[in-house]
């Protein structure tokens, strides 16, 4: 028996990078929000034991360095099951773009792994076993929009936001997200011994990532209560600091009202001044927000309408980039579509 399941695609809502850990990674702050782009997983188990991994596009490992492999190896034996895994991606996603793929297709994996074999792992062992193989997975576990704290591993899942329409940017280049933070923490660096007696803002918030840290807790919180209230009905017209907007508000909408940016797009655009290019044309298309999702190099923008999104689509495509236009995918139909077929 086997499956084939889709392996969706992640957004960064905002990413704000904190102090480096005891552990060497950093400290995370993000809402992540999956969305309509997909890989395809297709998953069996056969006689014999080990891993198999199996995929046309030469970038993909087929070692022990694919998180698919790694995952399948670790759910293997929590599940104490027997067997040989053959995993075949269908390769969609760009590698290297910043919107998730492996690691998406590693959870794809587990969880397909689980119907497979007809046995269920509790929810706080697949989190475990996520997070030991990467940050950004445990997300995967949950769909829709979550937040990302820790490493952004810790994640929790919000309210189930209305659908919008995204236009995905995929740039023909790669960026290494270690090679990004390296960036980050030089530059850093860099600032902190230019400190002067009167820093500027910006001086400010590189060198205290605790403040930073906390600065977007604070907007994401108060973000989440206007939320609440919006979910409960509540006439939020008079609420300051240009949120809410009444019953008919757009709660996505209020959450990059907060001013919520991508970190990453401070030593990343700097390097691939393209980049900043395609975001000038996101902007200029009438997104209502563009970002660098995750260290990239794929860039979103989001918009009111789907004409408005053609219309982007047709600007990006006379500066030779590609693009598409996906929605934002709510947790309910995160896990409706997730399923292809069973064989």
């Amino acid at each position: 028996m086997g499956v084939v399941v889709r392996s969706f695609a992640k957004m960064n809502l905002g990413l704000c990078i904190g102090a480096r850990r005891s552990d060497g990674f950093h400290e995370l702050r993000t809402v992540y929000q999956t969305i309509g782009l997909h890989d395809l997983i297709r998953l069996e188990v056969v006689r014999g034991t080990g891993i198999e991994i199996r995929c046309e596009d030469a970038r993909v490992p087929r070692d022990e360095t694919n998180t698919c492999w790694r995952i399948a190896e670790l759910g293997m034996a929590s599940l104490r099951a027997r067997g040989r895994v053959v995993i075949s991606i269908d390769k969609r996603l760009p590698v290297q773009g910043g919107l998730g793929g492996a690691s998406g297709n590693a959870v794809a994996a587990l969880l397909a792994l689980e119907r497979t074999v007809g046995k269920s792992l509790p929810f706080h062992k697949k989190l475990e076993i996520a997070a030991s193989v990467g940050s950004d997975l445990p997300l995967f576990a949950i769909g829709g929009t979550v937040l990302g704290m820790g490493r952004g591993e810790e994640v929790y899942p919000v309210v189930d936001l209305p659908e919008m329409v995204c236009v995905v940017a995929l740039p023909e280049i790669g960026v290494s997200t270690p090679e990004a933070f390296r960036d980050w923490d030089e530059r850093a660096s860099k600032v902190g011994q230019a400190r002067t007696p009167a820093p500027t803002r910006a001086t400010l918030t590189l060198q205290e990532p605790s403040d930073r840290i906390n600065e977007f807790g604070r907007r994401v919180s108060g973000w989440l209560s206007i939320v609440s209230q919006f979910k409960a009905g509540a006439d939020l017209s008079g609420v300051p600091g240009g949120l809410g907007g009444g019953r008919v508000g757009n709660p996505l909408l209020d959450l990059v009202r907060t001013g919520i940016e991508n970190d990453f797009e401070q030593v990343v655009f700097p390097k691939y001044p393209e980049l900043r290019e395609v975001k000038r044309v996101l902007d200029g298309t009438g997104a209502f927000y563009a970002s660098l999702s995750g260290s990239g190099s794929a860039l979103y923008g989001l918009f009111q309408s789907p004409a408005a999104a053609k219309k982007a689509v047709a600007r990006l495509r006379k500066i030779g980039t590609w693009s598409v236009i996906t929605k934002t995918l709510r947790r309910s139909q995160y896990w409706k579509k997730w399923l292809v077929r069973e064989f």
